[in-house]
């Protein structure tokens, strides 16, 4: 185990989930047999499931859940309030077939998306707040909506960003 910080109370981290140097973990957080890599935040009330493979530098917001079967690869942000799901016929008794999800480098999903199971998200891809993804997302593209569909490039996302932030 790496050498990391928590900042919070409350916190449930067990004995074998590994977290990489430089990463800080807040309030209530519960970390369940998953790896965690190097300078990553991991923010208030924040659920991580057992298997799940988190990369360096990457920014979980609070209110985000990732269950088993979920792996998130480098400098990726998960907004606030993010589901991610692992169960395509969910049930509350008998057996269910887990499918596995993954987030490429540099991905960013907004507040309160929803992932359903089996999707990837390419690399540098937008997803945007709200969205219910229900489909791979392309590298380098922007989705949003209830089901998500495309609405740009990762280009225009950056371009419009930067003018936000020039504005200020």
């Amino acid at each position: 185990m790496g050498k990391y910080r928590v900042k919070g109370r409350h916190v449930v981290i067990t004995p074998d989930t590994v977290i990489g140097d430089g990463t800080v973990i807040w309030n209530f957080v519960n970390l369940w047999g998953c790896k965690i890599g190097r300078d990553c935040v991991i923010s208030s009330f924040v659920e991580i499931g057992r298997g799940v493979e988190i990369g360096d530098g990457c920014k979980i917001e609070a209110f985000v859940y990732i269950p088993p079967g979920v792996k998130i690869e480098d400098e990726v942000f998960i907004g606030p309030g993010v589901v991610f799901t692992n169960d395509k016929y969910p049930v509350a008794f008998g057996s269910f077939k887990l499918m596995r999800t993954l987030v490429r480098r540099r991905a960013s999903i907004g507040a309160r998306a929803v992932i359903l199971p089996g999707i990837t998200i390419g690399e540098r891809a937008v997803v945007g707040a709200g969205s219910v993804v229900t489909k791979d997302v392309l590298p380098g593209t922007v989705v949003a909506g209830v089901p998500a569909r495309p609405i740009g490039s990762r280009e225009e996302f950056e371009r419009k960003r930067e003018e936000l932030l020039m504005s200020s």
